[in-house]
């Protein structure tokens, strides 16, 4: 009888054990900005579907309205707005580029355009997908 070498189905196994685990793994997300101090720690996180930091640096994003969490007016606005941070957060998982205007909003925030890795502009996806709206506008169509 003669022996089987099985060292190469062996490795074809663990390759493709491999495989399913990284296809199947999802991409780590922008981490929620959380504690104080968040320029001298140059931070980059999310705040909201429009807001964030990228290295210290709060900016806002330009012509997107996304709705509030933290002061939102009614419940229903504070969990589409946790939506629209975490779909923001999906997104730039993929990778982004922050495009600075030179401009600032008013409160002093970066105006910027997140740019998304294959071109979009994150702002109008959210807008797109109904997380978000244009700015400015006439109001919350949240509550």
């Amino acid at each position: 009888m003669r022996a089987v070498n099985h060292s190469f189905s062996n490795l074809t196994f663990v390759g493709t054990a491999l495989a399913i685990i990284t296809l199947t793994t999802p991409a780590i997300t922008m981490p929620i900005c959380t504690g104080g101090d968040r320029a001298a720690r140059q931070v980059t996180c999310i705040v909201d579907g429009d807001t964030g930091w990228e290295r210290g640096r709060k900016w806002r994003a330009k012509g997107v309205d996304t709705p509030e969490i933290s002061h939102a007016d009614c419940a229903a606005e504070k969990h589409a707005g946790i939506a629209a941070r975490d779909r923001l957060r999906e997104l730039m998982a993929g990778g982004y580029e922050i495009e600075w205007s030179g401009a600032r909003g008013s409160f002093g925030r970066d105006l910027v355009t997140v740019r998304l890795a294959d071109g979009r502009d994150a702002g109008q996806v959210l807008i797109t997908q109904g997380l978000s709206q244009p700015w400015p506008n006439d109001g919350n169509p949240w509550c």
